[in-house]
């Protein structure tokens, strides 16, 4: 993984949980607040597991185990 992919993922991460909040306040509008949260948890838990992930990829990086390449451009 490069520096791009590394910022791309972390965009993608913190995207999906705000699009989870929106998705949780709308849904609890039309559907109800049950149905909000089962709506809302898929993708709160696939951003949060994406932010996760970077935060190990980035410990390990400053550590010096798991390197993050320089993109080429």
């Amino acid at each position: 993984m490069d520096r791009q992919g590394f910022v791309t993922l972390a965009i993608l991460g913190f995207a999906l949980v705000i699009a989870s909040f929106f998705v949780r306040g709308f849904g609890q509008l039309l559907l109800g607040r049950g149905i909000a949260e089962v709506l809302q948890s898929p993708i709160v838990f696939a951003g949060f597991g994406i932010l996760v992930y970077l935060f190990v990829r980035a410990t390990l990086d400053a550590v010096g185990v798991w390197t993050v390449e320089d993109s080429d451009g």
